[in-house]
């Protein structure tokens, strides 16, 4: 699904990673790991072309990012799932409409998804909150919603940032078992977390791989890749 083949990446004048090379395959889960600015966020940008890297390439679903349009990389995009650490919606907005966003903008009526739409909202335990701004939602409430909104258009691979950095140790199993599940279903999911004790509990439920960032390095269970 995703490829690094001898990445590196600077930022601000001073280099994030250097010669990153890894592959996720299809209906995968990979933790990414690593301590607080070691680049987990910078990786996950980079895997879905909001940054390009210096040097290396980065493929995904087998084309090169490099030399895309926009509007190819927009399309592109609709295979990804992003859960953005900061989980931005608009607030004059219900969560309802927030979530249905990403196919809004591709061209779909909302009336023709809102049975769908209503289905995923309460996968994600949200019905009751379908018609709150987001202004009044719980931290775990804004972080199911995200959830919900990255996985709307059906994507084939699912990138989380620190999704459960942010809310309490039940709220964080629950997003879990969420994500878990999307896995398989098929999806390819990598969390970035700083959390090792979720990691050793997820591992329990999924087959999991974990990815840590080291030295400017990718590496895998204490290996270089």
């Amino acid at each position: 699904m995703i490829e690094f083949e001898n990445v590196s990446f600077s930022h601000g004048g001073g280099q994030v990673f250097r010669g990153v090379s890894a592959r996720l395959a299809p209906g995968s889960f990979h933790f990414l790991t690593g301590p607080s600015g070691a680049g987990k966020t910078t990786l996950l940008n980079l895997c879905y072309g909001a940054l390009r890297p210096q040097s290396g390439s980065i493929k995904v679903f087998g084309t090169d990012l490099k030399g895309r349009s926009r509007d190819q990389m927009a399309m592109l995009r609709r295979q990804i799932g992003v859960v953005h650490q900061d989980c931005q919606f608009l607030d004059h907005l219900p969560l309802l409409e927030n979530i249905a966003m990403p196919l809004l903008v591709s061209g779909k009526e909302f009336s023709r998804i809102s049975g769908d739409l209503k289905e995923l909202v309460a996968w994600v335990g949200l019905s009751a909150r379908a018609d709150a701004l987001p202004t009044e939602l719980s931290g775990g409430e804004r972080q199911r919603a995200a959830l919900a909104r990255a996985v709307i258009m059906s994507p084939d691979v699912i990138l989380a940032d620190e999704p459960t950095g942010n809310v309490d140790w039940e709220m964080s199993q629950r997003l879990m078992q969420l994500l878990t599940e999307l896995n398989r279903m098929g999806k390819t999911v990598l969390l970035a977390t700083h959390d090792l004790s979720l990691v050793r509990v997820a591992k329990a439920q999924v087959q999991a791989r974990v990815l840590r960032i080291s030295d400017k390095r990718l590496m895998l269970a204490g290996a270089d890749l």
